[in-house]
């Protein structure tokens, strides 16, 4: 699926839908093609959520018993979920940037491995040349930071009627299908918001193109192929993106939930450490 928005969503292909984009991988590249990346994609996650999550949570811990700012606010969510993006887009943009780069080769004679890829990108423009692209990736973080502020709210609505409608304090496997409700919620509503900065760091990423700047990319994508250029693959990322959100959140949930029950012994409420 990923394979897939790459595609869509750089400037190789003509518009295409997702199965047809799928196809026309297929039939030029063969099925191995299809992941394309897989292997940086493997590496990078793990420590790009834990990352993000773990800042995520110091930060809110820390914002919340300052005095000065209301427990829980927006305004919290909103810089932690900044903090969180902005220093997990650091870290981890070359991981990102390997796995855009292999995507988008599409020589179907001789697939570049991971190896020779890295080589590559250092060998045209050094270290620097891995964090092509985190400019978007910065601008991006208005993208989490709008799922965060609506994933939170929600949550905090569902916390309410959960404490309402049980006498214990004990979590169900209902109240965590309600979670991932709300993430996928949040991260639809974040994603077609903050899209357009997705095509931009592709096109970026893209070896050999006329895109070097963010804003130059995003009026040229404007200029030569209009709004519908700025959301292309759109589709493909809400398919990859909603469902694996949706899945992030209860588990994050569901052990943030564990851990607090196991080594703080209180459960009214779930405790960012």
């Amino acid at each position: 699926m990923a394979i897939s928005h790459c595609g869509i969503s750089s400037t190789s292909t003509k518009s295409m839908s997702i199965i047809q984009c799928l196809r026309h991988i297929v039939q030029n590249e063969g099925p191995r093609a299809l992941f394309k990346g897989l292997g940086p994609n493997l590496v990078g996650v793990a420590p790009s959520r834990a990352i993000y999550f773990c800042t995520y949570s110091q930060t809110k811990n820390t914002l919340n018993n300052l005095g000065f700012i209301q427990p829980d606010s927006p305004q919290v969510h909103i810089m932690s979920a900044a903090s969180a993006g902005f220093v997990s887009s650091s870290v981890t943009n070359p991981i990102w940037f390997v796995k855009t780069r292999l995507q988008l080769d599409y020589n179907s004679k001789v697939q570049m491995t991971v190896k020779e890829c890295i080589e590559r990108v250092y060998a045209q423009g050094g270290i620097s040349a891995f964090y092509k692209g985190i400019t978007a990736s910065y601008f991006g973080i208005c993208e989490t930071v709008v799922h965060f502020v609506i994933y939170e709210f929600i949550k905090s609505k569902l916390l309410e009627r959960q404490n309402k409608r049980k006498t214990d304090t004990t979590k169900s496997s209902r109240d965590f299908l309600e979670f991932m409700v709300a993430g996928a919620i949040s991260k639809t509503v974040a994603s077609c918001i903050a899209y357009p900065h997705e095509v931009a760091r592709t096109r970026l990423r893209e070896e050999g193109n006329k895109y070097n700047k963010f804003w130059q990319t995003l009026h040229t994508v404007w200029k030569e192929e209009g709004r519908a250029g700025l959301y292309r693959g759109l589709a493909t990322q809400l398919v990859r993106q909603i469902p694996n959100t949706a899945i992030m959140m209860a588990t994050y949930e569901a052990v943030v939930y564990v851990l607090t029950r196991r080594f703080n012994n209180k459960s009214n409420e779930f405790y960012d450490f």
